[in-house]
């Protein structure tokens, strides 16, 4: 059995976040007192129902939406695939513009469907910082483009994406705008009506609420074929009986962060920057991947050239949690395609570290995290 993670000094947050105790606090409420089904009319289908449809508010308000333009899915994967195969017609051929840092959720299911001939794809690439180009997007337009996908923010280097200056482009066209907003929403400030789209995903676990639960904002008027078919859940956009402590949850969550975003992002960047200078100077060779500017407060993708990064790891795995810069598959080990992307050579890519600091990280495990790396890089130096 693993170690229990109470002393872990956790700095994954990108991955995934803890539970906020106050979100807890509320899916246990929901547990015990919302487990009537929401579409029954009694008293216990009712209270159920109240639930989803506040928690539905405190999603909209955190999005700058309105409560019809919230749907709840099972998590951000579920969001993206039902964005890009939901706009589709039901004959093939129609052209999707993507780039080439997408979460797999995006890019997979792009390719999937190119595969099936159902689209033509266009992927764009970025420049060494992850940063698409507009203009380029806007070039890759053509007459059957029905939609684009540009996600808002990086997972793996923390960039930020031009999505509004995208969407405003496409809006000129006609073309639908879908933005993956999973490691945006928490962190810095999402408003739909600021960015233009037409459809952006929510994932519960990457913003303090559990696992499993999501949500996809679809502005209204677009149309969109449904992904799960059944009943009538959901305004019959998604069938199946809703996941009413998981909502309840993801609204706690998004309330918190409505709430505290404008005090937390500059706290959460200093803790970055802290650790990344305490790193620099006990490592002066430090690579440092994304845009110097435009990238999420709490993100530090690093390499530390010469040495393996998921040695690095293995070697602090009991004492702080981060993730590699490549993966290993089957035996091989393969760099990140958002590195590739950026032009990153594979060796710098073997050595990367990326850092994400989160709501209960705190200065002390900030500088003992540091101290902790530093010696592991030390040591496998030695080795």
């Amino acid at each position: 059995m693993a170690k229990a993670a109470e002393d872990l000094i956790y700095l994954d947050n990108n991955a995934t976040t803890p539970v906020d105790p106050r979100v807890t606090a509320v899916v246990l409420r929901a547990l015990q007192d919302g487990w009537g089904n929401p579409s029954s009319g009694h008293r216990a289908g009712r209270l159920a129902r109240d639930l989803v449809e506040g928690a539905r508010a405190q999603v909209a308000a955190c999005l700058g939406a309105t409560t019809d333009e919230v749907v709840f899915t099972s998590g951000g994967s579920e969001s993206d695939n039902w964005a890009i195969r939901g706009v589709l017609p039901r004959t093939g051929g129609s052209h999707v513009v993507t780039t080439a840092v997408e979460h797999p959720a995006v890019l997979s299911t792009a390719r999937a469907l190119e595969r099936d001939g159902r689209i033509r794809l266009t992927v764009v690439g970025v420049d060494r910082f992850g940063l698409v180009d507009r203009d380029e997007v806007v070039r890759a337009l053509a007459p059957d483009t029905v939609l684009v996908s540009v996600m808002l923010a990086n997972n793996e280097v923390g960039t930020l994406e031009p999505v509004a200056e995208i969407a405003a482009e496409c809006r000129r066209r006609g073309v639908l705008v879908h933005t993956d907003a999973a490691q945006a929403v928490g962190k810095v400030p999402v408003d739909v009506g600021a960015l233009g789209v037409d459809m952006l995903t929510v994932a519960g676990h990457k913003l303090y609420a559990p696992k499993g639960i999501g949500a996809l904002f679809l502005r209204r008027g677009t149309a969109l074929e449904p992904l799960v078919f059944g009943a009538g859940h959901e305004r019959g956009m998604r069938a199946g009986t809703e996941n009413v402590a998981g909502i309840a949850g993801l609204g706690a969550a998004c309330e918190i962060v409505q709430h505290e975003l404008a005090a937390e992002a500059p706290r959460l960047a200093a803790l970055r920057d802290d650790l990344e200078a305490r790193l620099i100077a006990g490592f002066p060779p430090l690579v440092h991947h994304g845009h110097p500017e435009r990238r999420l407060p709490n993100t530090a993708s690093v390499a530390f050239p010469g040495l393996d990064a998921n040695a690095l790891l293995e070697a602090l795995a009991d004492d702080v949690a981060a993730s590699a810069g490549a993966a290993c598959h089957t035996g091989a080990v393969h760099p990140s395609s958002v590195l590739t992307a950026m032009g990153v050579d594979a060796s710098t890519a073997f050595a990367t570290v990326r850092f994400s600091v989160g709501r209960f990280t705190t200065t002390a495990h900030v500088a003992d995290a540091a101290a902790r790396v530093l010696a592991a890089v030390r040591a496998l130096s030695k080795a």
